[in-house]
């Protein structure tokens, strides 16, 4: 994929640093604990937001972008590019700017057609990954989410990881988990942008 799809898949850092990015919030229920998480360490990390949540969580969404974070449009409604007819694609992603106004965007699935992408380039810098912790799949434990950052994270990583419902369990153990051991490792952590 990364050869297919021209966006940022991995920061070019000459500092040994990662990049944090959260995906398909806000989540009131979620997000929150995610923030306490970082504000623990002092960290800083980049949300993808649908847009829909926004609409539907004004406040939490608005937690994230007064502790400091960095925000990025994830779609209105969480559409599957390959599925969707650009136009109407584009449509979605135009209306979750209306709500989140961010220069960054991430398709969600990974999944974006040329078309779309040749359009969405125009405006946005698009920001893919090169871990996902698959946190969002019930039947992983967060020592295997875990295990998965110790594998593959290395100077310049966008590592995903999921403030939704789905993902809670998951990524509300593996999250300390993973920043304990990079700290030990020495990386910092910087926002996307």
């Amino acid at each position: 994929m990364k050869w297919l799809v021209p966006a940022v898949w991995r920061i070019d850092d000459k500092t040994k640093s990662i990049y944090l990015t959260f995906d398909d919030g806000p989540c009131p229920d979620v997000t929150p604990k995610v923030l306490d998480i970082l504000d623990k360490y002092g960290i800083k990390a980049t949300f993808f937001c649908v847009g829909d949540n926004v609409r539907k969580y004004p406040e939490t969404f608005r937690l994230v972008v007064d502790k400091g974070h960095r925000t990025g449009n994830h779609t209105m409604h969480h559409l599957k590019g390959f599925c969707t007819p650009a136009a109407e694609y584009i449509d979605d992603v135009e209306e979750a700017d209306k709500y989140i106004g961010s220069n960054l965007f991430r398709p969600p699935y990974g999944r974006i057609t040329m078309k779309q992408l040749r359009f969405l380039r125009q405006r946005y810098k698009i920001v893919m990954w090169d871990v996902i912790t698959r946190d969002y799949n019930p039947q992983l434990t967060p020592e295997k989410c875990f295990s998965i950052v110790k594998r593959f994270a290395r100077s310049g990583s966008i590592i995903i990881f999921h403030d939704s419902k789905k993902s809670a369990d998951n990524v509300l153990s593996a999250l300390p988990l993973s920043i304990e051991w990079l700290i030990r490792q020495g990386y910092t952590f910087k926002t996307i942008g």
